[in-house]
Order: C-alpha cells, then sequence, then structure tokens
C-alpha cells in the first residue's frame, strides 16, 4: 500500500467474495446540473489540550474518538467503524501524544484499507468500497477488472512521484494491480491526508511528511489510468465509462483531493514536500483534464475553487 511496511497487512484482503451491500452515498452528483461541491466538516482549532493533557498509551482509542470529535468528525467515525480491527495497534505509536497525532496519517490510511476491502464490501477486481466521509461511503462500485498499472508508466515523463511509481508501478507484484488498486490507494491516500491536517500542529517528526505527495500521485495514476484505458484498452473504457456509480467515485475523488490539498497547503513541509504541487500542476494538464471530463462527464473548475464542478 502506500509503504511497505504495511504492504503485507493489506495483502491478505486480496481475492475477497462479494457480498451484497447497500450503498450510502447521499445522491447522485454527476447527473446534476447545479455545480457540485466537495466538503466535509473540520474544525482543526478545537481546543484538545485536555486531550493530550490526559493522553496514555492506554486510552489512545478513546482520545482518537474525542480528538476527531472535535476537529474531524469523519475521522470519529471511522476509528468508531473500525474500533475492534486487530491492526490499529501496529499502526498508532503511543509513547507520547506528538507520535500519537503524527502516526494517524499512517492509521487512518491504513484503517481505512481495512474498511474498504472488507470482504463483506469489496470483491477484488469486480466491485469495490469507499469510505468518503462520516455522511458517505461508497459500495459496490463496479470495476469490470482492468489492466495491470503499471501499463501508465510510460505516461510518466518527470521524476516527481518516483519513490511512489517504485513501490506501485515498477514492483513485480503492485504493479499487477488493476484498477482496484489505483481506486484504494487513492481512497486511503484522501483519509490519511486530512487525520494529520486537523493535528498539525502537534507533530514535530516526519512520519506524516508525504502526505500531500500520496495524494497528488495517487490522484495522478487514476487519470493515467483512464487515459490507457481509453486509448489502448476500449472496450473496458467502455464498460467503465457506463458505470453511474464509478463515474461518480472518480469525479469526487478528484474534487476531494482539491479540496484537502488546499486545506494542508499551509503545512507544505511537515505534510508534503514541493514535489506535491508540482504533481498537481500535471493533473491539471489539459489532456489529463480532458479524460476526466469526459469520463465523468463534468467539467471542473480550474481556479481558488478547484474542489468544484463549473454548471453543465
Amino acid at each position: 500500500m502506500s509503504r511497505t511496511r504495511a504492504l503485507s497487512l493489506v495483502t491478505v484482503l486480496l481475492a475477497l467474495p462479494p457480498v451484497a451491500v447497500t450503498t450510502a452515498a447521499s445522491g447522485s452528483v454527476t447527473s446534476l446540473a447545479a455545480p457540485y461541491c466537495y466538503e466535509e466538516p473540520s474544525q482543526p482549532t478545537a481546543d484538545v489540550s485536555d486531550l493530550k493533557a490526559r493522553f496514555t498509551s492506554s486510552n489512545w482509542m478513546q482520545t482518537l474518538q474525542a480528538m476527531y470529535q472535535r476537529r474531524w468528525p469523519s475521522g470519529q467515525a471511522l476509528a468508531i467503524a473500525q474500533a475492534k480491527d486487530q491492526y490499529w495497534n501496529q499502526f498508532v505509536r503511543k509513547n507520547s501524544f506528538e507520535a500519537f497525532a503524527e502516526s494517524m496519517m499512517v492509521a487512518i490510511h491504513e484503517e481505512t484499507h481495512m474498511w474498504d476491502l472488507d470482504p463483506a464490501r469489496t470483491r477484488w477486481n469486480v466491485h469495490t468500497a469507499a469510505w468518503i466521509n462520516a455522511s458517505r461511503q461508497d459500495t459496490t462500485v463496479p470495476l469490470h477488472d482492468g489492466f495491470p498499472r503499471k501499463e501508465i508508466l510510460p505516461l510518466i515523463k518527470d521524476r516527481l512521484s518516483d519513490s511512489m511509481d517504485g513501490i506501485y508501478l515498477r514492483d513485480q507484484t503492485q504493479g499487477e494491480y488493476h484498477l482496484q488498486g489505483v481506486l484504494a490507494e487513492l481512497n486511503a491516500g484522501l483519509t490519511g491526508l486530512p487525520a494529520v491536517t486537523v493535528v498539525q500542529e502537534y507533530i514535530k517528526g516526519v512520519g506524516a511528511s508525504n502526505a500531500r505527495d500520496i495524494a497528488a500521485t495517487n490522484l495522478r495514476y487514476l487519470l493515467l489510468y483512464l487515459r490507457v484505458a481509453k486509448d489502448r484498452h476500449p472496450a473496458y473504457w467502455a464498460k467503465i465509462k457506463n458505470e453511474p456509480k464509478l463515474r461518480e467515485l472518480v469525479l469526487t475523488q478528484f474534487l476531494r483531493t482539491a479540496y484537502w490539498l488546499e486545506k494542508s497547503a499551509p503545512y507544505t513541509g511537515k505534510l508534503g514536500g514541493p514535489n506535491a504541487d508540482k504533481i498537481t500542476v500535471t493533473n491539471y494538464a489539459p489532456e489529463n483534464l480532458a479524460i476526466l471530463e469526459e469520463f465523468t462527464g463534468r467539467k471542473v473548475r480550474t481556479d481558488t475553487q478547484r474542489h468544484c464542478t463549473l454548471t453543465s
């Protein structure tokens, strides 16, 4: 997944049997003529000093839920949904409140994988699920298999995402993942980023220093995957372009990336390097916007309101 130390925990969730689940997404966005903007509640200045003062290695889950209840309710909701997951302990650092806050990028990222890839929701390469936020979780989103994501490599002409390209695209196993892997990694990146954005003042180390890069890079992969689908796999392109739930998810993730990259921009250096913004520039290149707009049927804004679509 996003770091090699967590890969083995998620691979156990591959090739899972399908179970029907009702979609919790609130309405269709791709069919609306009015502008659609991605937003979700957050209050990054809410006081959590009392939680910091009381923090111990034994009350970390209560602290996690209370911290996000005040600052990012979607994080609280995910923590509640995943409270019984056995892997939390491997992701959460408990030696100090600062270390705890910093570890939330990894912890929330990986617990998103655990929710999304649960066999009750996802059948690998057939349909996927995505925890978007507290009020929206997309399920049974059709995938129609796909092709190895390593096929996008020839479209990457720079070294801005080189370290992640090595993990996700050039790796013998990861490079073979299809659209399922692309979407799952982006979705986890889009929870890991807000998880640390809203507690940034407590982050003192480098454990969250690529949060913005992860989001920007995985959006890059999705856009390039769609371009390769259209150019090299026309039959597959036709199938996925005919899936409203998938088109809606792609649009939401594009706008959601813009939303959280903007929110986290003041903390570049702590939550990301300069390459995150450089990758974002390439994501808004004409050929990438064209494929997004062709696939979703919506035009997106490129001004200061990048988390919104234009009126159709």
